[in-house]
């Protein structure tokens, strides 16, 4: 017998249409998810909080809490690293981080130190998105805040998903 495996395109390809089936993208603000991205801003005392989609080139906000623009390049976003990841992705100093640390919204002078994001996915299990936190300056994040992040995401997962 032989196995095929999936490529990385027809993976992405796959996520992309998940991601677009969900007809979110572009879509206004939503009270139920920014009531999620209130919370999470208040529950880790950060300035910044989102439900982010990422897209093929972009990723898109579809709640913002403390961040005045709804997309940014996906090149450059650390959302598209948490998508990949099977549990938080947790930079505590992103100018340290050398996968981060030349990056424009990192040395930039509204840069962002700390960023955690947990993967966001459809019923189908393709990750789609991230809810996410961001500070100006960087942070420990221990193991009860992980966990804490993970069941915000979850509910953030179940209200893209009852859309």
């Amino acid at each position: 017998m032989t196995t095929i495996l999936a490529t990385p395109d027809a993976v992405e390809t796959a996520r992309l249409a998940a991601l677009h089936a969900l007809q979110l993208l572009d879509t206004p603000p939503e009270e139920r998810f920014d009531r999620l991205t209130r919370l999470a801003a208040r529950l880790f005392a950060v300035p910044i909080a989102l439900v982010n989609l990422v897209d093929a080139d972009r990723v898109w906000s579809k709640s913002r809490q403390g961040l005045p623009v709804a997309e940014l390049p996906r090149r450059l976003s650390a959302c598209s690293l948490a998508i990949q990841a099977d549990d938080a992705l947790v930079i505590p100093d992103a100018a340290a981080d050398p996968r981060f640390s030349g990056n424009p919204l990192v040395t930039g002078a509204t840069a962002f130190r700390f960023y955690a994001g947990y993967p966001l996915r459809d019923p189908a299990g393709h990750p789609i998105g991230t809810l996410c936190i961001l500070d100006q300056r960087p942070h420990p994040f221990a193991a009860s805040d992980v966990a804490a992040l993970r069941d915000l995401a979850a509910v953030a997962e179940g209200e893209l998903n009852a859309h």
